[in-house]
């Protein structure tokens, strides 16, 4: 596969960041155009830039395609990761309106806050759980459209990795160090997805020490106060005419949001 000219991933992350804008995801992709899993994270690199010179700001990452099924899927060999944005930031109970997304899909997951940056040579999962401030439930938002041809992995990684946004539950302090929990994503009290019998750490900081070493390769640090989302168990769902959105943990407390 060619890579991109300059003026390719000008023009490309110039139209995702429009398709952004308007609220009308991956337009770029109906044309049914072929790019490589690395032009696309050259993609989101460029957008992000795009954002930041505008005044958005990053407030950490986001880990998806943990499983090797959805990996499979996707064409990747290994997990995808996303920016998340400080106004996409949301907190416990908030009420969102349905029309500034498209096809809304949920998933429920674990988020942790630094409380110091992430050294690249020194990190592994025990000094990852001692860097950890706090726990959150968290709920995340996705824009779930891809309109190009499968394996759908470059669409996803171009498009931030679907990410339209975090939920933020109340904080549990991060020196828990052994723990088992549940995980529901529930709609309209109707439970939708459920996890159980889940290892804290180990079943949720899997991939963490990946992510540091990724966001190290293009010269990034995880930083103190960073948000990072660990990754979630099952696919996104879409929210259809639900409203009322909730994840519950067993250890780590609950999260809701209402679409409207």
């Amino acid at each position: 596969m060619i890579e991109l000219t300059k003026n390719q991933l000008n023009s490309y992350s110039h139209q995702i960041l429009d398709d952004y804008d308007s609220k009308n995801p991956s337009t770029l992709f109906k044309d049914k155009i072929t790019i490589s899993n690395e032009d696309a994270w050259r993609i989101q690199s460029a957008v992000t830039d795009l954002r930041q010179k505008r005044g958005e700001e990053v407030i950490g990452y986001k880990i998806g395609c943990v499983s090797k099924d959805t990996q499979l899927k996707m064409g990747f060999t290994k997990p995808a990761w996303g920016r998340l944005w400080k106004h996409e930031l949301y907190s416990d109970g908030v009420t969102l309106e349905k029309n500034n997304y498209s096809n809304p899909a949920m998933e429920a997951e674990f988020g942790v806050i630094l409380k110091r940056d992430l050294k690249p040579d020194l990190v592994n999962l025990d000094y990852i759980l001692d860097s950890i401030e706090t726990i959150h439930p968290i709920i995340e938002i996705h824009n779930l459209v891809f309109n190009g041809n499968p394996p759908f992995g470059a669409e996803l990684l171009a498009n931030n990795a679907i990410h339209a946004g975090v939920v933020i539950g109340k904080p549990t302090k991060g020196n828990i160090k052994a723990g088992i929990t549940d995980l529901k994503l529930i709609f309209d009290k109707e439970i939708i997805d459920t996890w159980s019998d889940k290892k804290w750490p180990h079943d949720m900081l899997s991939e963490v020490e990946w992510l540091v070493k990724e966001q190290d390769k293009i010269g990034n640090v995880l930083k103190k106060g960073n948000l990072i989302l660990t990754g979630a168990y099952g696919l996104p769902i879409p929210i259809n005419d639900n409203k009322l959105i909730e994840v519950t943990s067993s250890l780590f407390g609950n999260v809701s949001a209402i679409f409207q």
